[in-house]
């Protein structure tokens, strides 16, 4: 504490700056943390939430009641209890009374309250909203003292600080929120199942989350849509409180007759906007990336009704749709971050049982302390009939004592003994109570009364008494929720995900087909060429530059760049530069070690096999079908040795292979000899002193062995027989003119 100054007006306390900014920024997150952003555990409510549904019913704003003004209710919230900005506290009643935004709405809404579309609510002068039967469950025995409450903001009155929740809203309505360093995000459920879960948890407090399970088979939307989340992946998230869903739009495929079909959506995925999913779906096709979709109309009504024209009769609907859940909203993925405040008051992330066992556990304290609060009514109750029974019995002398005494209270409790309570009772009776029948009355209404409070002893002492009163209102809340009502009835369902090769076709669909010329140099600048261009002497290049590979393919094709150190790169041609001015350096789509050269660049075949061979002499056989790798990095194939590199990968189709040494000799052997291997150094082609490979060809024995010139001229070589021996030996020396040669097979 600083030092005080006269004069000021008060007291003056000095803090350092970075004391000062860290409790004050400490307590404002707390107060984001506990008073906003998270729900409770137990009613699953947050403050501006049940605020609204106790002025509500304050406003006797019941199920059945006549509907108030949104702005009344609005106005009691931040006048009484939450003392914020009205259009914050409006817009959390809109969001309670939407039925696509709430899967149990805990308001009814007369009015305008929003659409699909994303329009919002008309200002709360015109709308009207009452409690709905969910909400009418979560306020009961409020005021039986099931729960404790505190004074508000201003003192002037008092608040619940949670709800009884007899409705499992926590999971049944789910919950987002966004705090200061923490979030919450937690989707809606089954209310029927979610009982029949927490009653298996009753009888069954060890059940595990997977058995859990069989009753709560995962989220369900108010919008409903199809969750296509793997089972093993919904378990886990269940069990650790994070994790996600995915979540797809329901549509069935309707025919036309003669052929024609088109796509119809009926559901589409929690919290998308109908008109921005639409506007995003025309944008792409305008931008050529949905191929496969000729038009999309919006012939929605009260029921969502999307349709989905396709570009050709021939495509596959599954196809199509597909493509449009890789790159629209029609799938979306849904959190789970099961981030709330316990009874305690403080934040945690807990598992689909820790949430049920907080309900239940709560509903047992409600359940406990509504008794004793009835017990109480039923003592003080069974006190006054007492003294009604003992002023029955003496009528005569009561009505003197209350006639003739000055003191009719006193004289009574001390003739017939009394309390105080008693006495008051008797004084206060009315005439007409005197007669016989209701004497009567009050024998009958005392026997039910000590029924009902050794029933209620029973319950406040024993545990399993409790946890069968709670199991009890947990089947008459499943009963008013059944799957077998309207509201109750399950809209989310479930399916296995699409297959790997139907994602395979999916990225390929989303790519317009069209011819590419890829050309990359031999400084690294690669580029794709619109059309296949056969003579490539023309492509300019950067000064010093020239071509070094020239492949035609497609733009739905794949490329396989081979460089020295023995990795291989897969390149997605859709996504190379395109032909204008240079290209791009190939270093910025591959992690290409700069010690390193491209050795080959060919289109992608999954039915073919490479031959891979290093100066060295070592090489092997490999199934292209291994080969793709979708990191930068690229795959690591031929294990390249210290001071050697790969020196040659070509196609082997052939049944022989002619391996020309440095030392200028030629060996051919059988290709068979060489092993076919996924990685590794490979085994000795060619033999001998200086054996290291300088070229290698692939050929038919039928078809004989072929070698190109510097120059460009073809020679078939007649003697290639003469060469042949096993794999690994020295060779023979090479005829004339084989010291830098090509070779080719026919």
């Amino acid at each position: 504490m600083g030092e005080q100054f006269p004069g000021d007006g008060g007291r003056i306390f000095e803090e350092s700056f970075e004391n000062a900014l860290s409790s004050r920024y400490l307590a404002y997150a707390l107060s984001t943390i506990t008073q906003r952003a998270l729900p409770d555990a137990r009613d699953g409510l947050k403050p501006v939430h049940r605020r609204l549904l106790y002025a509500m019913r304050l406003l006797k704003l019941d199920p059945e009641a006549a509907f108030k003004k949104s702005a009344r209710v609005v106005g009691d919230v931040i006048g009484r209890f939450h003392p914020h900005g009205d259009q914050a506290v409006y817009e959390a009643l809109v969001r309670l009374a939407q039925d696509f935004a709430s899967r149990y709405p805990l308001v009814e809404g007369q009015g305008n309250f929003g659409n699909v579309d994303g329009d919002g609510a008309a200002a709360m002068r015109y709308t009207e909203a009452r409690l709905t039967e969910a909400a009418r469950l979560i306020l009961a025995d409020y005021d039986n003292g099931a729960v404790d409450f505190r004074e508000t903001y201003d003192g002037e009155d008092s608040e619940p600080i949670v709800l009884p929740a007899a409705f499992p809203n926590l999971l049944a309505n789910g919950s987002a929120g966004i705090a200061v360093g923490m979030a919450t995000n937690i989707p809606p459920h089954n209310a029927a199942e979610l009982c029949d879960a927490a009653r298996h948890l009753i009888k069954t407090p060890a059940a595990r989350t997977e058995t859990l399970l069989n009753y709560v088979e995962g989220p369900d939307f108010p919008t409903g849509g199809v969750c296509v989340e793997p089972r093993e992946s919904i378990l886990e998230a269940y069990e650790t409180g994070r994790g996600g869903f995915r979540l797809r739009a329901r549509w069935e495929k309707e025919d036309l007759g003669r052929g024609q079909w088109r796509i119809i959506v009926t559901e589409i995925p929690y919290l998308v906007q109908k008109a921005k999913l639409i506007e995003r779906i025309a944008s792409l096709m305008e931008a050529k990336k949905l191929p496969l979709l000729g038009d999309v109309m919006d012939e929605s009504a009260e029921d969502v009704r999307l349709v989905l024209e396709p570009k050709s009769r021939t495509i596959d609907p599954a196809l199509l749709m597909e493509s449009l859940f890789k790159v629209t909203d029609l799938e979306v993925r849904f959190a789970l971050n099961l981030n709330v405040l316990d009874p305690s008051g403080a934040p945690r992330v807990v598992g689909l049982k820790d949430a049920l066992q907080i309900w239940l556990d709560h509903r047992r304290v409600v359940v406990t302390r509504r008794a004793q609060k009835r017990l109480e009514q039923v003592e003080d109750r069974l006190e006054v009939l007492a003294g009604y029974l003992i002023a029955y019995l003496n009528i005569d002398e009561v009505i003197r004592i209350i006639r003739f005494e000055d003191h009719p209270k006193a004289t009574l409790i001390e003739t017939f003994k009394l309390t105080e309570r008693q006495a008051e009772a008797i004084l206060n009776m009315r005439l007409r109570a005197l007669r016989k029948l209701e004497e009567m009355e009050i024998k009958g209404e005392e026997e039910r009364l000590q029924a009902e409070r050794a029933d209620l002893t029973s319950l406040i002492e024993n545990e399993e008494v409790q946890w069968a009163k709670v199991d009890e209102e947990i089947v008459a809340v499943k009963k008013t929720f059944a799957k077998s009502t309207e509201l109750g009835a399950r809209r989310t369902s479930f399916a296995d995900a699409p297959a790997a090769d139907l994602a395979d076709a999916v990225e390929e669909a989303l790519i317009a087909r069209e011819p590419i010329t890829v050309v990359l140099s031999k400084m690294g600048w690669i580029r794709a060429l619109k059309g296949h261009v056969d003579d490539v002497t023309g492509i300019k290049h950067k000064d010093g530059d020239e071509t070094a590979f020239a492949v035609k393919a497609e733009t739905t094709d794949k490329l396989m760049l081979f460089a020295t150190d023995g990795r291989v790169f897969t390149l997605d041609a859709a996504k190379l530069p395109g032909g204008r001015g240079f290209g791009e350096p190939v270093r910025l789509t591959i992690d290409l070690d700069e010690a390193a050269d491209p050795i080959a660049l060919m289109k992608y075949d999954a039915q073919r096999k490479l031959l891979l061979a290093q100066t060295s002499g070592h090489g092997f056989i490999v199934a292209e079908k291994d080969l793709p790798a979708s990191k930068r990095a690229g795959r690591q194939v031929l294990n390249v040795q210290a001071g050697e590199k790969m020196i040659q990968v070509l196609p082997a189709s052939g049944d022989k292979i002619a391996v020309l040494g440095k030392n200028k000799k030629l060996l051919i052997f059988n290709l068979a000899e060489i092993p076919e291997m996924s990685r590794g150094k490979g085994v000795r082609l060619m033999g001998g002193k200086g054996g290291e490979v300088a070229d290698i060809a692939v050929f038919h024995a039928a078809d004989g062995l072929v070698r190109i010139d510097p120059a460009g001229r073809r020679h078939e070589i007649e003697t290639w027989k003469l060469y042949e021996a096993k794999r690994a030996q020295a060779g023979r020396i090479a005829p004339k003119g084989f010291s830098s040669l090509r070779f080719d097979a026919r």
